[in-house]
């Protein structure tokens, strides 16, 4: 039984956005966001293609992996970059002050491992070959397939490879499973594989974020409202105009447009309600799911330290103007 079906649809709630108008503003102080190929990104490279983003002040960067978009943050070419929150953490730890003023999205399945017929179950895979992208993400669900089929980092052995090379290794069989996701998930899928495990059992901590340096917050605000608005308003045209979206992104995702809809299964997309949810609030729920990341991260050796949680969310960038 499959149970990392969720309907990706469940989160996006009713936030329809009043227009606005693109490119009515020039900030003094441009900002980049880092960003590689993941579906619940695509919605500011919609807005972006739409022309529903400033045309001055603000570039979206594009990269092959969230490794690259890392590379970029910390070399300075990125002032932020789109990251899934342990991977937001690890950067943190390394030095880098981020602060999540986006959730772009929830994992509830859509990261998952694929393995070759035979292997069904995360315990046949002792004496296998495993490729994982070498990120935060990457290690914490491998140390997690390997906690669910009580195996040893030892009794496996472990192929380091960006997102964008999955493919073409599990053509060539230099894997027997990889921990993957979209848009290689679907293509991986198509060429025989199958899931053993995935982000499902995980729940709640997974979460794809807009994190940007904490330092450049201030002065970037007019550039990161308007991203923010025009992401919520490419979500919205997703649900009303499923068809037409769909069509718009799959060239970006490099997958046929019948497929772009799968690409979401297992996705839950929070609408701006969501978002202050956990960003804002006495209690934001990011807050909470950091904090449980931290306690697994540590335990996997993924951070050397708890470098604290100040500054580790903002939801002043959240739209709250009328929603219709």
């Amino acid at each position: 039984m499959d149970i990392s079906r969720r309907r990706f649809i469940t989160a996006l709630g009713s936030s329809i956005l009043v227009p606005f108008l693109p490119g009515c503003f020039h900030t003094e102080n441009p900002i980049t966001i880092a960003s590689h190929v993941w579906p619940g990104y695509e919605f500011m490279f919609l807005a972006r293609r739409e022309g529903w983003l400033p045309q001055k002040g603000l570039t979206l960067l594009e990269t092959g992996s969230a490794t690259d978009s890392i590379t970029a943050l910390k070399s300075g070419k990125a002032d932020g970059a789109a990251l899934t929150l342990d991977e937001v953490l690890r950067v943190r730890g390394d030095g880098i002050p981020l602060t999540v003023v986006l959730v772009f999205d929830v994992s509830a399945g859509a990261d998952a491992v694929l393995a070759r017929p035979g292997i069904n179950k995360p315990a046949d895979l002792a004496g296998k070959r495993i490729g994982f992208e070498h990120s935060a993400l990457g290690e914490l669900m491998l140390y997690k397939l390997l906690e669910a089929g009580g195996l040893a980092a030892e009794s496996v052995t472990k192929v380091p490879l960006t997102p964008d090379h999955h493919a073409q290794a599990w053509k060539e069989e230099r894997l027997d499973a990889v921990i993957t996701y979209e848009p290689e998930l679907t293509k991986i899928e198509a060429a025989g594989a199958h899931r053993i495990f995935d982000s499902f059992s995980v729940p709640g901590i997974i979460l794809d974020v807009l994190a940007v340096k904490t330092s450049v917050l201030n002065n970037r605000s007019k550039a990161l409202e308007q991203l923010a608005l025009g992401h919520f308003k490419g979500l919205h045209h997703l649900k009303a105009n499923r068809q037409d979206t769909v069509h718009r992104i799959a060239p970006r995702l490099g997958i046929p447009a019948q497929n772009v809809l799968d690409a979401f299964r297992g996705l839950e997309l929070p609408d701006t309600r969501t978002n202050l949810a956990y960003l804002g609030g006495s209690d934001p729920r990011i807050i909470t799911a950091a904090r449980t990341l931290t306690g697994l991260m540590l335990k996997a050796g993924l951070l050397k330290q708890d470098s604290g949680l100040a500054n580790i969310c903002s939801d002043k960038y959240i739209p709250t103007g009328e929603l219709l």
